[in-house]
């Protein structure tokens, strides 16, 4: 026996409700697609990238994330140097976390350093903020851009609150899709 057209559309509808309602769902509180704006991310993304970032993943050093600016109505999205407790330092283009040396390879190192002397500068926490170290809910961030990036070393920590999410895929440009590094 044949489903009436009546029983189908019914059928037909819910289906498409509850999908509306996954995507919906997965959309605002589990996963989402973002685009990146300028240079700051440079050479790990480039402007108009599109990623998606996941909302449920808990963020450790080195993780890339989306966050509300500090101090615009925009969203910027950066590398997290500095979890909370840690101690960050950089001398002569050489990162120190806690005192341990670390390497930075998704630096933008392609700059004219004759220009500009150092990529990132000499900084101690403390040249930016009170704290000698990163309070409790908060990170501090940097772009891999590091002559072409608003970061903490501009506005000071970010709040673990203001963090979107993390990048976790990339979509767009095709030739790059996958996990960024």
């Amino acid at each position: 026996m044949k489903p009436s057209f009546k029983n189908q559309l019914y059928s037909w509808g819910r289906s498409i409700l509850f999908a509306l309602i996954l995507v919906i769902i997965c959309r605002y509180f589990i996963f989402s697609p973002i685009a990146v704006h300028g240079e700051s991310m440079l050479p790990t993304f480039e402007d108009n990238d599109r990623l998606v970032i996941s909302k449920v993943s808990s963020i450790e050093r080195f993780d890339i994330v989306v966050f509300e600016a500090p101090h615009k109505n925009e969203q910027y999205i950066k590398r997290v140097i500095g979890i909370p407790g840690d101690s960050v330092q950089v001398k002569d283009d050489v990162l120190y976390i806690n005192g341990t040396v670390y390497e930075e390879k998704y630096v933008n190192k392609k700059l004219d350093l004759s220009l500009y002397n150092k990529l990132t500068g000499d900084f101690k926490l403390q040249d930016y903020t009170s704290e000698k170290t990163v309070p409790e809910g908060h990170y501090f961030v940097l772009g891999d851009n590091r002559w072409k990036s608003s970061d903490s070393r501009e506005f000071g920590f970010i709040s673990a609150n203001s963090i979107i999410g993390e990048v976790k895929f990339r979509y767009y440009p095709f030739q790059d899709t996958g996990i960024p590094k």
